[in-house]
């Protein structure tokens, strides 16, 4: 059966008005994710003076959350290859919000770990589905830069939401639950539903190559509209549609093995960054700092994230991932490092601020680099099951860093999460894919979606 070629249609386009848009929404889902993400975190403090919550009691509830990222992972990816990238990423951003605005009516510490999980699948359920619909519709070329500005603009999520519990949280006791009501105006995502398109290459690897055809041609009306007339597209070519991708579909070679590090990678990206972020306010407020300024110290630090991020988009695409994200790894194991071995107030926000900084750079290329490493048969299927393993990971993480706190103090807690970093760079350094070759000669000519490494 004759297809129209999508990869290629789309790796010619020039970045337009359309490209900006489908940014502009990515980027709205993005911020309302980073924004719900940690409120737990940062209302953790209040609760445990509130509700008289105890340290493992935020630790059952951090890992249970981390479970139902797993969860929402594995069906997003289906969800993703069932009903389309634009429509998972619809429903699964809806659903985060909604039960991130049920959070703020909580009772008990039983009843927001219940809704926190639930609204923890909807997060990472969105995160698969928005990687996806990126990598999909950007040109090869540019698709890690434009991963990364959306990033960019949706990590501001984090230090917003932070300096808001910073100010709302110590004014009554019931102003925690604002930070919650915050985190549910993802909803709003719905108002840009109908500027999005759906990937057309989603429709190719379906079969149905009539509304792949229709959406190029709208995608490519509007972009001529804006920047002149397009190169002309090389003739479409010969391909079986795709069938549904079964779990087993993993095992064969050339799925097998980027799955497993992109694991790796993940399960240490998730234990490293939320055993900093999830932790940092908890235990400073146990380590004699007041829940004010434990909140607001950590608020300071997430600024750098944003900065981060933008670091990424300037090197995503001009060098090779891959050893980009080992650079970043090591060095946010030696910042994590330092940033657990002094209390004084200042040294915690340089190092705390160069943490999330680094951190949220290695989280910007991950995401680029994710994707790449699959056709897109498997592409959707492959990230959905690394990123939820890599999530479900953190239901144990939660647990060590309790008990290594309660046994052998706060700075040990910070050496075990500085080896997971180190761990997973020397894992991606010896057995990670390279990609950047892959990219250039995808934007040169077809896609051919054969190997791990397509694009």
């Amino acid at each position: 059966m004759a297809h129209p070629n999508a990869a290629h249609r789309l790796d010619r386009l020039p970045i337009s008005r359309f490209h900006k848009v489908t940014l502009v929404a990515v980027a709205f889902a993005y911020f309302f994710e980073f924004a719900d993400i940690n409120s737990f975190a940062v209302t953790a403090p209040r609760l445990i003076t509130l509700w008289d919550v105890t340290v493992d009691q935020v630790a059952y509830v951090t890992s249970l959350s981390f479970v139902g990222m797993f969860i929402g992972s594995v069906v997003a990816s289906r969800i993703a290859d069932r009903l389309g990238r634009k429509k998972a990423l619809t429903l699964t951003t809806v659903f985060f919000g909604t039960f991130s605005l049920l959070s703020s009516f909580a009772w008990d510490i039983l009843s927001l770990g219940v809704l926190r999980v639930l609204t923890s699948a909807g997060l990472s359920a969105m995160t698969v589905v928005a990687v996806v619909y990126v990598s999909e519709l950007y040109p090869s070329a540019v698709r890690g830069k434009y991963q990364a500005y959306a990033i960019v603009i949706g990590i501001c999520g984090t230090p917003v939401t932070s300096l808001i519990a910073s100010l709302v949280v110590p004014l009554a006791d019931w102003t925690w639950r604002l930070v919650f009501l915050w985190g549910a105006l993802g909803i709003l995502f719905l108002a840009f539903t109908r500027r999005l398109k759906e990937s057309p290459r989603w429709y190719e690897s379906k079969g149905e190559y009539d509304k792949a055809e229709a959406t190029l041609r709208e995608i490519e009306a509007q972009v001529e509209a804006e920047k002149g007339p397009l190169p002309e597209p090389l003739p479409p070519v010969d391909e079986a549609p795709q069938t549904k991708a079964p779990l087993k579909l993993l095992l064969q070679r050339k799925y097998l093995v980027p799955t497993l590090v992109l694991t790796v990678l993940w399960v240490t990206q998730t234990i490293g960054f939320f055993g900093y972020s999830s932790w940092a306010p908890t235990l400073l407020a146990k380590e004699g700092f007041s829940v004010e300024k434990s909140i607001f110290y950590i608020a300071l630090t997430t600024v750098g994230a944003p900065l981060g991020s933008y670091v990424a988009s300037l090197v995503t695409d001009r060098f090779e991932r891959k050893w980009c994200l080992v650079v970043f790894g090591l060095a946010i194991a030696v910042c994590g490092l330092l940033y657990g071995l002094t209390f004084n107030p200042v040294f915690i926000i340089v190092f705390g601020f160069a943490v999330n900084m680094l951190e949220r750079g290695y989280t910007a290329l991950a995401y680029a680099y994710s994707p790449e490493l699959f056709d897109t048969r498997g592409r959707s299927l492959g990230t959905g099951i690394s990123y939820g393993l890599g999530r479900l990971s953190n239901a144990a993480g939660p647990l060590v860093i309790a008990a290594l706190y309660n046994s052998t103090g706060y700075q040990s807690v910070f050496f075990f999460i500085a080896g997971t970093w180190v761990v997973g760079a020397v894992v991606l350094a010896l057995f990670g894919a390279s990609t950047r070759r892959a990219r250039l000669a995808s934007a040169r000519g077809p896609a051919e979606e054969t190997e791990p490494s397509a694009v």
